[in-house]
């Protein structure tokens, strides 16, 4: 792909998920600096509907247990102690709505939760660091929710696996077809 002289156009171009993780991740300083950043998303009523919760350290070893914890069979209890160890930080995503807002329906408070996450995965990327959004069944287990502190009245959306791209992860692919995911409703004057 050729770059452009827009770094903003660039990034979004060539953003694409890493599932192989190293260090460095960034430091606290760098990371606050970006989701300060990120939280200027669209954010209807400026809610800031969210919050994160970093993991790092041993602290992923400790997330592992209480996602294995919360696994079905000692083989995917297993897989899941490992999951964490997957990048050198992990940011848990929590979507915080404000119940029964008389102008920002929950709906559009999620869609605020999830555009800040969109831009702070490409913020990573344009300084140089690789991200990847994993969910799955443990995003509803009580066992990992008590472990995060993720209250009742809060959602677990998964977490951002931070670092920086293993060279042997292939980040290239094409840019996807989206002309005709376009419907254009205009009066030719």
């Amino acid at each position: 792909m050729t770059r452009s002289p827009n770094p903003v156009l660039d990034a979004v171009l060539t953003r694409r998920s890493a599932t192989r993780l190293t260090e460095p991740a960034p430091g606290r300083a760098d990371l606050e600096r970006l989701v300060q950043a990120a939280a200027t998303a669209p954010d209807h009523g400026r809610l800031r509907p969210w919050r994160l919760v970093a993991v790092s350290g041993e602290e992923r070893a400790r997330l592992g247990d209480a996602l294995a914890e919360a696994a079905d069979t000692p083989e995917q209890a297993h897989r899941a102690a490992a999951k964490p160890l997957r990048a050198p930080l992990l940011l848990t995503i929590v979507h915080r709505p404000v119940p029964d807002h008389p102008k920002v329906p929950e709906w559009e408070q999620l869609a605020a939760t999830t555009g800040m996450v969109t831009t702070l995965s490409l913020l990573l990327h344009s300084h140089g660091f690789a991200s990847i959004w994993r969910t799955g069944p443990a995003v509803q287990a009580p066992q990992v929710a008590k472990h995060l502190g993720v209250n009742d009245d809060e959602q677990l959306l998964g977490w951002l696996y931070v670092g920086t791209r293993n060279a042997s992860d292939v980040a290239d692919r094409r840019p996807p077809d989206t002309p005709a995911r376009i419907t254009w409703h205009t009066a030719d004057i």
